[in-house]
């Protein structure tokens, strides 16, 4: 049996010098700075950010490295370590959404993002080095907008990337990239994490949309080796793709279903069953309420799973291992019956965790391929890491890869 490849990450200033030389090799001159965001994992709170409700994501030691220089004019050009001799070329001047093919949308939409807010934000030239996987689950994409967002604010003086709340609006330029210009769904989660996570914490993120930045995070303590835990994350290397229809139909659902119910969102709903005198008949009311079975079960994973997140802060902060580690359980069964969105490889990878000691194992992230993560006991991630490979190639699957998670801060400028 294969041994599992297990995925480091970049010390800061490898991911610069490789960032830089990269720049140089491409452009011919020297970058004016380099910036990086990370990678993240959320620990429970799936498909819920879009539904106005409770996530809970820490960031990646793994990060996205951007070196780049602002131009005078409007065009853009990126590069990235994948295809090191392949640069991407778009003019900002007349853009429109869906204007940019292929990864150069991600780049190219955050500098279009903030010149539709009204920002004096010109071209640039830029170059990509990550060692977040790609089409993992764990957000390579927001690492690449974030980043991309804290360069060209600080490179063009918008003064938003040294505060929280400032931050807010890189966040929301970072967002519009990748649902109007990428074409991709999203709600919003992986970009705040990538912005807002702070070393040693979980950010529990309120996604309603009537609060302020300074209102809808909160710090929570995410303290791994207190409690002498791991969190394996684990790629399962199955096709991970969210444009391609699957996440926006389950946004319509729940945006239709919320319509029929009268709310605003979905959130207003769960609040309303949390608060009711018999909870578990109000849920059952509200599903009644609904006209068909695939729209019930899209509405009962997104009201039970937000609740899951309370549960969660509350097991956590109370060193109570083995209920964070039932709630992980549910929350995977959840998607997995309810949500629809786990795949063979997850629900397998999932299972060989929960047989081989984990405390719980869900997958993490918008499914249809992708990640999972289950808390062990330390010293055991890479022991159940093997197991996880060892049965997958039994059953034909692609070798997975995985990586030791931890809170890690967020977006900076490192050179």
């Amino acid at each position: 049996m294969a041994k599992v490849e297990f995925i480091a990450p970049l010390e800061s200033e490898d991911g610069v010098a490789r960032a830089t030389e990269l720049f140089k090799a491409a452009y011919g001159e020297a970058p004016e700075g380099v910036w990086s965001s990370p990678g993240r994992v959320n620990l429970i709170g799936e498909h819920t950010d879009y539904n106005a409700g409770l996530c809970l994501p820490i960031a990646l030691p793994h990060r996205t490295y951007i070196a780049l220089k602002p131009r005078t004019d409007t065009t853009v050009r990126v590069v990235s370590d994948i295809k090191p001799d392949d640069i991407a070329t778009a003019d900002l001047d007349g853009l429109e959404a869906r204007g940019v093919d292929g990864w150069a949308a991600y780049p190219v939409g955050v500098a279009w993002a903030l010149r539709e807010k009204g920002f004096n934000v010109r071209g640039f030239d830029a170059a990509f080095v990550s060692c977040v996987p790609l089409g993992s689950g764990l957000s390579s994409s927001a690492a690449m907008t974030c980043s991309t967002a804290l360069a060209l604010d600080d490179v063009y003086g918008l003064g938003y990337g040294q505060s929280d709340s400032g931050r807010v609006t890189l966040i929301n330029a970072a967002i519009k990239s990748e649902n109007e210009m990428a074409g991709a769904s999203t709600g919003g989660l992986d970009q705040n994490a990538s912005m807002r996570c702070t070393e040693g914490h979980a950010l529990l993120l309120d996604c309603r949309p009537e609060l302020t930045p300074l209102e809808n995070v909160s710090q929570q303590p995410f303290d791994l080796k207190a409690n002498k835990l791991e969190l394996l994350a684990l790629d399962t290397q199955a096709p991970h793709q969210l444009n391609d229809g699957q996440y926006a139909e389950r946004r319509s659902t729940c945006e239709k279903a919320a319509e029929i119910l009268g709310v605003a969102n979905l959130r207003v709903t769960a609040d309303a069953i949390r608060e009711a005198d018999d909870p578990a008949k109000a849920l059952q009311d509200t599903l009644d309420a609904l006209p068909d079975e695939n729209m019930k079960k899209r509405v009962r994973h997104v009201v039970t799973e937000i609740e899951r997140v309370r549960e969660f802060v509350k097991a956590f902060a109370e060193n109570d291992i083995e209920e964070a580690g039932r709630l992980f359980n549910a929350s995977h069964d959840s998607l997995a019956v309810d949500y629809e969105v786990t795949v063979p490889e997850l629900d397998v990878a999932v299972d060989v965790a929960r047989r081989n000691g984990a405390y719980g194992a869900r997958m993490t992230g918008g499914g249809f391929g992708g990640s999972i993560i289950a808390l062990v006991d330390a010293g055991r991630s890479e022991e159940v890491a093997q197991k996880i490979a060892d049965e997958f190639e039994a059953r034909g699957f692609h070798a997975p890869r995985a990586l030791a998670a931890y809170a890690a801060p967020s977006s900076s400028r490192d050179a």
